[in-house]
């Protein structure tokens, strides 16, 4: 019988990996919105992460299929019941809605890439891809919310933040941002990348990792100060258990590897401009928020074993999986050598 924190770590590789899938575009979709010019260095290494969709499917229908192991309220949560959104909790309800919200989002995510890649062609060409640009982050905020309640907010059901699925959100798309700096970095200096990334890059990506460090702890903050100063029990307990339980070593980590590192070091503009400084901070903001995913997926009652070897086994294997699938992408469109 496979222990809940055990099972999590399944749940924790599918929020990240489904992360990664989605965020690529996303960022594409804001950097073209904005007029940003630099996008056409990333745009295409950047959207190459949609690849990451089928492994994320066959992800979903595995915790899907495993039921009260996923989502420990089955069988423990009435109508009736002091719940938030009751009838929220019913699993057929939950499978249709996130089947058909990662069918739409593969979807419109493969508009995208397709209008992207012919949209300098024409005018109407041009016209077809902002359409479909202008309705991503839509989706993305949409769904993610969707995603944050199901798989991490609702885990207990007498417990929910109105600022959760933002909060979740952007520290996703932090690591993401995170993930591609590394990505680039690794692709550039091994020269397996048939068109080079610039060295401006780096210090545009350090901004952004900055300005969605600061936005996290926002919304962090705003969250914990909300339910510390309400001091409601189903509310308070949960956010306390994490805290001070068996994953406070999780918890501080979480901490201090996605705002107070990022936010001293990236604060200077020294630091900004140095890839070797940047790759350290975005590895620490990876590394916490894995840390926060297991401390709100794993960690909702505060108790229990942190599943170490189970984590480092999952997680090799879905990563191996990952870059096979990115790696076939980007050598279909070109973009590596070899």
């Amino acid at each position: 019988m496979i222990s809940y924190s055990n099972w999590a770590v399944l749940s924790v590789n599918f929020l990240v990996v489904l992360s990664l899938a989605f965020s690529g575009v996303a960022l594409c979709s804001v950097l073209y919105l904005v007029g940003a010019k630099w996008r056409f260095e990333v745009r295409h290494l950047a959207v190459s992460l949609f690849a990451l969709f089928p492994l994320a499917f066959v992800m979903l229908i595995i915790l899907l299929l495993g039921g009260e192991h996923t989502f420990p309220w089955i069988g423990h949560t009435a109508h009736g019941e002091d719940v938030h959104m009751p009838g929220w909790y019913t699993l057929p309800l939950l499978a249709a809605r996130e089947i058909i919200g990662m069918l739409t989002v593969m979807y419109l995510s493969w508009i995208f890439i397709k209008r992207q890649e012919v949209s300098e062609r024409s005018a109407e060409d041009a016209a077809r891809f902002h359409h479909i640009a202008t309705w991503i982050p839509f989706f993305y905020v949409l769904y993610g919310t969707m995603v944050a309640w199901d798989f991490e907010m609702t885990l207990k059901p007498s417990w929910h933040s109105a600022i959760y699925g933002m909060q979740a959100i952007i520290s996703n798309f932090g690591m993401f941002l995170a993930f591609l700096v590394i990505w680039i970095y690794v692709l550039n200096t091994r020269d397996r990348l048939v068109n080079q990334v610039k060295d401006y890059i780096y210090n545009y990506m350090a901004q952004m990792i900055l300005a969605f460090t600061l936005l996290w702890m926002y919304t962090f903050f705003a969250q914990y100060l909300t339910i510390w100063y309400g001091n409601i029990g189903d509310e308070v307990d949960r956010v306390l258990a994490m805290q001070n339980g068996d994953y406070s070593v999780l918890w501080w980590a979480m901490v201090f590897l996605k705002f107070v590192i990022p936010f001293v070091v990236l604060s200077f503009p020294g630091p900004r401009h140095s890839p070797a400084v940047i790759l350290g901070v975005a590895g620490g903001i990876i590394a916490g928020t894995i840390c926060e995913r297991y401390v709100w997926v794993a960690g909702i009652n505060g108790t229990g074993t942190i599943p170490v070897l189970w984590g480092v086994v999952v997680s090799a294997a879905v990563a191996f999986a990952g870059y096979k699938l990115v790696g076939g992408a980007m050598r279909r469109g070109n973009l590596i050598k070899g």
